[in-house]
């Protein structure tokens, strides 16, 4: 009953302070929260044993994995080389410079003792420097990149914090032992989280394509992901937990895109229950940190050793170190930098960066992990001092933040890091709607279409809508989202043909296919016999036409997204850029002719499947419209890409705009098909009702997606 009570006053310390922060925004809500959990523990003697391994499992796992999955993924490719030198190199230079210095300042107090104090205060806060960040308008690349440091420098201050605590309890230290355990921890859980969360996207595609629907299940196994994947590397892999939640999250935000249009309902329902997940585990954090501050706190006051005017006073000191030392490195790092900014200005950006590191949850978690004896059996030196001082630390960061960042952040600025710096009239007949026919198998129709009918009418006119818009500058982004929705039109006509026993357009779609293929082998063929490509590139492509037609000869048909595919070409794409950046002539010329390849075999595959519909004896009517579309697209959209990248014309920022713009006006085309199909009487009600969810679910889902 004692669990159930503090949880339930837990949940009212968070209730109660997001309702102070609504009228007193100027304050912190984590601030609000610490000053409600300690006041509890004060009135009521409320007492939580904070147990490190399942706080970092029940808290810090899934908040920094939805920080993970939400974090802006320019934003973090851009700042890759600061977030790496912050998140690991400052915070072994502020173990060890800092731990130093602290030692000076207590002189009772042992190096190792002092290097665990300052390596438990290194990592900074994501929670903390959010809820900063709501109330001072620090500049973006400020905040993206503390934040990104936030997310990875948990690991490498719990290791230096492990290894300078036990030579404190045991003094013993093995440097080659240290350095092998953390680049172990660091990859193995970088892989686990990359394999696990990989599993993971493999099952949710499966499910996907099964048809497999249920959005609670679904909900609950993507919540469920971050506490599995931190436990089985922690207890069975030994690795960091902390890192591999944290690859896990960057990597679903990245593959995301993959299956986010199939199940816009499951996918705006997981991210609603994320954010009441992350609601309450942020404010019951910093309520628990508020909890712990007494306890941590309260051997230094009663202690006759201490004098709480000089811890107080050395709290002061401590985080005037810690400051200093991330203002000098964020200093010297810009002096690396290309810009030519002055001196002013640089410490103005070091000065912001150094107030920003908002010390948290972490630090208190860690700190009370010290012991309270050593190997020996003689008490821990200084205990309740380092506790007091981490605790006053914690605190006293987030009030200067508070005070001080305002003063510097008052205009925006911009960080600066050295990471920042054939024609389709040819099968026209193939892609072009009728109209009018469209209109007599829709208008025509006198009884009621149902769920699947009535989204096909919807996703075909958003198909309408995206061919009215295409032009010369947005066609690739055109092509891209028509194989989206022809995705999602395949799979609602092959639930209606096994409604009626029929697999018509799966059957078409292997047969054409084949037809495609083969144009492309005879392609191939011609251009190596014409000495325009090289036996190795020959080879290369013969090897994957021919698996893709044996394939397709045992009935399976081409793969439209997927993990595995989505893992091919990234590796084809790193590949590419090494050989075009590092290569010698001979890979340029390789290069030229893959490229040279594969437009020219999306070509020939247009070419022969026109020529194919066209024959005498082939019905083309008797093949499904939208299996011939849908081929269509795939390779004019290959051709695109593939003179975009000839030309340097590909600009990801422009292309995920156009992206945006055309989803969004295909969304208003499905709008008013749905307000026709109402009006004129072909819904019932629930259908209606469900329709408008489906496609309000599709809309508030791209808004949130594009707004990471």
């Amino acid at each position: 009953m004692a669990i159930v009570e503090t949880i339930l006053g837990l949940i009212i310390i968070v209730l109660f302070s997001n309702l102070i922060n609504h009228y007193f925004q100027w304050i912190p809500v984590s601030l609000v929260q610490i000053f409600l959990g300690t006041l509890t523990t004060l009135v009521f003697n409320l007492k939580i044993d904070l147990d490190p391994s399942w706080f970092l499992l029940l808290f810090i796992a899934p908040l920094l994995y939805n920080d993970g999955r939400r974090f802006p993924r320019k934003e973090l490719w851009k700042l890759k080389g600061a977030i790496f030198n912050n998140a690991i190199l400052l915070v072994f230079l502020t173990m060890l410079f800092g731990g130093f210095l602290i030692t000076l300042l207590i002189p009772k107090l042992p190096l190792p003792v002092g290097m665990a104090l300052a390596a438990v205060l290194a990592p900074t806060d994501p929670v903390a420097v959010h809820s900063i960040s709501k109330q001072v308008k620090l500049p973006d690349n400020i905040l993206h990149l503390v934040s990104g440091e936030s997310l990875i420098n948990d690991a490498s201050g719990l290791i230096g914090f492990k290894y300078a605590l036990a030579v404190a309890v045991t003094g013993y230290f093995s440097l080659s032992h240290a350095v092998g355990d953390f680049f172990y921890v660091a990859i193995m859980g970088s892989l686990a989280g990359f394999l696990l969360i990989g599993l993971v996207i493999l099952i949710i595609e499966w499910l996907v394509v099964k048809g497999f629907n249920d959005v609670v299940f679904n909900t609950v196994l993507q919540v469920a992901v971050p506490f599995i994947i931190y436990l089985i590397t922690e207890k069975y892999l030994h690795a960091s937990g902390v890192i591999a939640v944290v690859v896990a999250g960057v990597f679903f935000a990245s593959q995301r895109n993959n299956f986010v249009s199939v199940q816009p309902e499951i996918n705006l329902v997981t991210e609603r229950t994320w954010d009441i997940i992350v609601y309450l585990l942020n404010g019951t954090m910093f309520a628990i940190l508020g909890v712990e501050l007494p306890v941590a706190m309260k051997g230094a006051i009663q202690s006759d050793q201490v004098d709480t005017f000089r811890a107080l006073w050395l709290v002061i000191e401590v985080w005037i170190i810690l400051l200093l030392i991330r203002v000098g490195w964020t200093f010297i790092y810009q002096l690396f930098d290309q810009q030519h900014n002055s001196w002013r200005f640089r410490l103005r950006i070091a000065l912001i960066s150094g107030l920003s590191g908002v010390r948290g949850a972490i630090t208190m978690a860690g700190a009370l992990t010290i012991p309270l004896q050593l190997a020996d059996g003689s008490p821990f030196p200084e205990r309740s001092l380092v506790l007091f001082v981490a605790a006053g630390v914690i605190i006293l960061s987030m009030l200067m933040a508070i005070i001080l960042l305002p003063l510097f952040a008052g205009k925006t600025l911009d960080i600066q890091t050295r990471g920042a710096n054939a024609d389709l009239s040819t099968s026209k007949s193939l892609l072009d709607e009728d109209d009018e026919d469209d209109e007599e198998t829709t208008t025509a129709e006198e009884n009621l279409l149902n769920l699947n009918q009535a989204k096909l009418y919807l996703l075909k006119n958003a198909v309408r809508s995206l061919e009215e818009q295409r032009r010369q500058h947005n066609q690739l982004a055109v092509y891209q989202l028509i194989l989206e929705y022809q995705y999602l039109i395949k799979r609602l006509e092959i639930a209606e043909e096994q409604s009626v026993g029929d697999s018509g357009i799966v059957q078409d779609e292997l047969d054409l296919n084949r037809v495609a293929i083969k144009g492309e082998l005879r392609e191939l063929q011609r251009l190596y016999q014409t000495n325009q490509i090289r036996e190795k590139v020959y080879l290369r492509f013969k090897q994957t036409l021919t698996k893709q037609l044996k394939g397709i000869n045992h009935g399976l048909t081409l793969p439209q997204f997927g993990l595995i595919l989505n893992l091919r070409l990234s590796w084809r794409k790193i590949y590419r850029q090494i050989l075009i950046r590092w290569g010698t002539q001979q890979d340029e010329k390789y290069m030229v002719e893959v490229r040279l390849v594969e437009r020219a075999l999306a070509k020939s595959a247009i070419k022969t499947l026109s020529e194919y519909l066209r024959k005498p004896d082939v019905n083309e009517q008797a093949f499904n419209r939208e299996a011939i579309y849908h081929l269509i697209i795939r390779y004019r959209s290959l051709i695109e890409k593939q003179k975009k990248q000839q030309e340097n014309q590909l600009d990801p920022a422009v292309y995920q705009q156009q992206l945006r713009n055309l989803h969004l006006r295909s969304i208003s085309a499905q709008r008013v098909s749905l307000q026709y199909l109402i009006e004129q009487g072909y819904l019932d009600r629930h259908s209606a009702v469900a329709l408008r969810q489906y496609i309000n679910h599709e809309e508030n889902l791209l808004l949130r997606v594009s707004s990471v």
